[in-house]
């Protein structure tokens, strides 16, 4: 069977998933999602002009002075009067210029005397000198976020700025994870024989901790047709994630339960290492994705698959992850036909891949900050060389 680039595997897994209904969702439970569609002010910001610094407010043409105090504007309690010529206002930040005043002499260049005001420094050089023009910022109407942007601290602050109170998302996601094998134990139980702790199911649910999804934990099912059929019949999901049993031999049952449960398989057998086995379908209007059961393995093919999924059931724009370039600190041979995801830490601004790259090494994952992306067929590349990473958090 043909091995499938991971390229095409991650867009024929976007096809295979319509993203979730839209919803509206309050401020503070929008955070960490995505936009579903653009989002534009309600009003104007700042909806008046501003003073920046603490001073008086002037009419520049009266530069260099003297003045005669007239009033006083703070924020929210603006000078109800005009400042007309020879006179100024005591200003603070952020509060509105009064009629008539068009420039902010700040305190540190005035003396005031009673009312009487006079200039001690250079003065402001300009008209409009230490203010906030209205609409300085952004106007009503204007775009504040594109749809397909994720809702970050800072989006959320230009949306409550803007006048909204809620924000188009779509609904949170419903991944359920299931690890399959009669040789796993749940963590912290006591071990006989071969038998080994369950690692994915925990180390998948911190994967997906900061996106907006909910988990639903189907723990460990045994190598038994029925039992993982049963279970895959009736669990509602939008994303099922299985590790373990999804390649074809005598002990891999995830293909034939999730046919037996009215499923269907899209694709399977991926060009990359570690995670050749994964197999991506369809089951009951969810997507599901069979990882390998291998820990090394399972997570390169959540960040490459898992995670973009979500990211795209939640509307997410550009759901891939993001690679960035860095020099690499050693020699690394030539590569074969899959593409290669190398366990690496960055020192001194170089990327060092891990010496033993076997899949079982989860102590090297943990140690790992970035994993080195060698095309497949890449040639023998020198210490020194610029090369793709991704970016482990």
């Amino acid at each position: 069977m043909t091995l499938i680039p991971v390229a095409d595997a991650q867009s024929r897994l976007f096809i295979l998933t319509p993203p979730l209904p839209c919803e509206n969702a309050p401020l503070r439970q929008a955070a960490g999602r995505w936009a579903a569609a653009d989002v534009l002010a309600a009003r104007t910001q700042p909806a008046a002009d501003l003073s920046a610094m603490d001073g008086y407010a002037i009419r520049f043409i009266d530069l260099p002075g003297p003045w005669r105090v007239v009033g006083e504007s703070a924020a929210g309690r603006s000078f109800a009067g005009t400042v007309g010529p020879s006179e100024a206002a005591r200003i603070f930040t952020g509060a509105a210029m009064p009629e008539g005043a068009d420039t902010v002499l700040i305190q540190e260049e005035a003396a005031r005397n009673g009312d009487a005001l006079t200039l001690t420094g250079e003065g402001p050089a300009y008209v409009g000198r230490n203010t906030r023009a209205c609409g300085l910022d952004f106007h009503e109407g204007d775009r504040l976020i594109e749809a397909g942007q994720r809702l970050t601290p800072a989006r959320i602050a230009v949306a409550a700025t803007g006048g909204l109170a809620n924000l188009p998302v779509r609904r949170r996601g419903r991944v359920a994870i299931v690890a399959t094998g009669d040789e796993l134990v749940p963590p912290g139980a006591p071990l006989t024989g071969a038998q080994l702790p369950e690692s994915n199911g925990a180390m998948l649910a911190a994967m997906l901790a900061d996106l907006p999804v909910d988990v639903i934990d189907l723990g460990i099912l045994p190598d038994r047709l029925d039992a993982l059929t049963a279970a895959f019949v009736s669990v509602e999901c939008d994303l099922l994630v299985t590790t373990g049993g999804a390649s074809v031999g005598d002990h891999d049952l995830v293909q034939p339960a999730l046919k037996g449960a009215g499923g269907v398989i899209d694709f399977w057998r991926i060009a990359l290492r570690p995670g050749k086995p994964m197999m991506a379908g369809r089951l009951n209007g969810a997507t599901v994705l069979g990882l390998p059961g291998n820990p090394v393995s399972a997570f390169v093919t959540a960040i490459l698959f898992v995670r973009p999924v979500i990211a795209h059931l939640c509307g997410a724009a550009d759901p891939l992850p993001q690679t960035s370039t860095i020099i690499l600190g050693e020699d690394l041979p030539a590569n074969g036909p899959r593409t290669d995801y190398l366990r690496a830490a960055v020192r001194d601004g170089r990327a060092h891949a891990a010496a033993i790259q076997d899949s079982s090494m989860l102590l090297t994952l943990a140690r790992a900050t970035c994993l080195i992306v060698r095309p497949a067929h890449a040639l023998a590349a020198r210490a020194g060389d610029s090369a793709e990473i991704l970016t482990l958090s």
